[in-house]
Order: C-alpha cells, then sequence, then structure tokens
C-alpha cells in the first residue's frame, strides 16, 4: 500500500528524472548550436560534444539576472592545435559563443580570366601610346 511519504519520494524521482531529461535536451540544443557556428566559421568541432561547465545566474542583453547554463567545447583549424570554446545558453535560447583567438588564413580567390591586374593594363597601354 502507498503511503504519503512513498508518493512523495516517487514525486521526488519523477522530478529529478524530468530535470535530467529536459537538461539532456538543452545540452544536444547547445551542440547543434555550436556544430552550425564552426561550420560557418570552417571550423573543426572536436570531440563532438559539449560539456556543462556550471550553471549561473548572468546577466542577458536586457541586463536582467537569468539562469544561465555554461557549455565549453573546443575547435580546431588546422587540425594540430586545440582551442577552448563556451556557449552559454538561456534555455533553449543561445546567449552567446565565445571562441578563444585561434590562427587563420586570408583566402583569396585564384585569377581568372576576368580580372585584369591594373599593373599589367597600364603597361599594355603604355606601349601602345605613339
Amino acid at each position: 500500500m502507498l503511503t504519503l511519504g512513498n508518493i512523495f519520494v516517487l514525486m521526488l524521482f519523477a522530478t529529478a528524472g524530468a530535470w535530467l531529461w529536459h537538461a539532456h535536451g538543452l545540452r544536444e540544443r547547445a551542440l547543434e548550436r555550436v556544430k552550425q557556428h564552426c561550420a560557418k566559421l570552417d571550423l573543426e568541432l572536436l570531440d563532438g560534444n559539449v560539456a556543462l561547465r556550471r550553471l549561473t545566474f548572468t546577466r542577458d542583453a536586457q541586463g536582467r539576472k537569468r539562469l544561465a547554463r555554461i557549455y565549453n567545447f573546443e575547435f580546431t583549424v588546422t587540425g594540430e592545435q586545440r582551442h577552448p570554446g563556451t556557449i552559454t545558453m538561456f534555455g533553449a535560447h543561445t546567449a552567446q559563443i565565445e571562441l578563444a583567438p585561434y590562427p587563420f588564413e586570408i583566402k583569396t580567390p585564384p585569377p581568372s580570366a576576368e580580372i585584369i591586374q591594373m599593373n599589367e593594363w597600364r603597361q599594355s597601354h603604355q606601349k601602345l601610346k605613339p
């Protein structure tokens, strides 16, 4: 027979389970946002995961204090060095993604037939003048 104490313990376990299920869903959402951000910047997310660093009260864009989850992750540019990053989530909404300084190379498009170098154009037109 169920007593009031047993029902309380069952409700406590159900609440803890629901909270863990919800937290896992938020972690998966943070992971998806980090993957999108890394893909946009042409970075590689290492280990394919984010790790909860802490739960804290942080100010949002309007200056109000809200409960935030801060996750850590690592990324690489060259495949040789690991760089840390963090993502701050207010519930299911992304507050910010911070990346540590990392080296990157400036990609210049290869010259094509449509691009005319100004120096070459000047030299060819100076020869044509009498």
